[in-house]
């Protein structure tokens, strides 16, 4: 495919602002977030500022005529995610790379059946942003780990979007077996979201208490059976590679689910923990620790 110039953002959390701010600073970029006129109302008066800087941004509305996007990004929470399809699908046809970097195993699978546009898997891992109101922070960009189900030779679709993430200075991974890290992905937030939203804990707590780390193991090692089920090769060896990030991020920072909790908001503890229990009953596997942490 051709490179990629209209770029359309869904969801402007902390995720979508600070990878929006990095967008809107490539030459030949047409950037536009799209949303509802109530939020776009907010946003024009109240900001988008990341790491201290004001975002300029132009806004798109579901009933705005624009060209149809050559990119799409959606960082939503779960429960927002139909709401941000309808909003996006004038804008969608069928040559739109969709990204989907919500958490989670099924949000292709929902965007394709209700766009009829099979989108790239992808999810970010290894960043520490974070949103208060309208300022979003970060230490940590993170990697954007996307592609097809198999990356073993790199498509024209997932070849463009990369090029335009080296545009960007954006860190990027394509694995060959992208279902695999998906799955890999799913497993760490299942470990990591719920039981610091529990325990109200950043993630210094997680570099420094066995206990604590302790608890991330068992809630993973339940994924573990369920992934097979799935034909995903998931290992022990997989939840130790969870450490490591872990280790390398700032300490004060706090999981996404942890920052909804203190924030009031709805969490997404459904996608992690309900995910797990759901398919346990299914395939008959014993899940006690999600079961206690839903």
């Amino acid at each position: 495919m051709n490179s990629i110039q209209q770029v359309y953002f869904c969801g402007l959390g902390a995720l979508g602002g600070m990878y929006a701010s990095r967008f809107g600073a490539v030459p030949g970029v047409d950037l536009k977030i799209v949303a509802d006129l109530e939020r776009i109302q907010r946003y024009q008066e109240h900001g988008i500022v990341v790491n201290g800087n004001r975002l300029r941004l132009s806004f798109l509305s579901p009933t705005d005529t624009a060209p149809i996007a050559d990119l799409v990004i959606i960082g939503v929470k779960w429960h927002q995610l139909d709401q941000a399809l309808a909003q996006i699908r004038p804008f969608v046809g069928p040559s739109t790379v969709i990204l989907s970097l919500l958490n989670g195993i099924e949000s292709e699978n929902v965007i394709a059946r209700t766009l009829g546009v099979q989108p790239l898997y992808s999810f970010v891992v290894e960043t520490d942003a974070g949103r208060k109101g309208q300022q979003i922070e970060y230490r940590t960009l993170g990697t954007i780990v996307f592609g097809e189900a198999s990356n073993v030779n790199i498509s024209p679709r997932v070849a463009a979007v990369r090029d335009l993430f080296d545009q960007a200075a954006i860190p990027y991974r394509i694995p060959a077996d992208m279902l695999r890290d998906l799955w890999w992905k799913f497993m760490l937030n299942v470990g990591v979201n719920p039981t610091s939203a529990i325990m109200k804990a950043p993630y210094g707590v997680f570099q420094k208490n066995a206990e604590a780390r302790q608890c991330v193991r068992m809630a993973c090692r339940e994924v573990l059976d369920i992934a097979r089920q799935a034909g995903i090769s998931l290992a022990e060896q997989d939840i130790d590679a969870i450490f490591p990030i872990i280790d390398r991020l700032s300490p004060e920072k706090k999981t996404s689910m942890l920052q909804d909790v203190e924030a009031g908001r709805k969490t997404e503890i459904e996608m992690f923990a309900g995910t797990v229990v759901e398919q346990g009953r299914l395939h008959g596997i014993a899940t006690p620790v999600n079961e206690l942490l839903l």
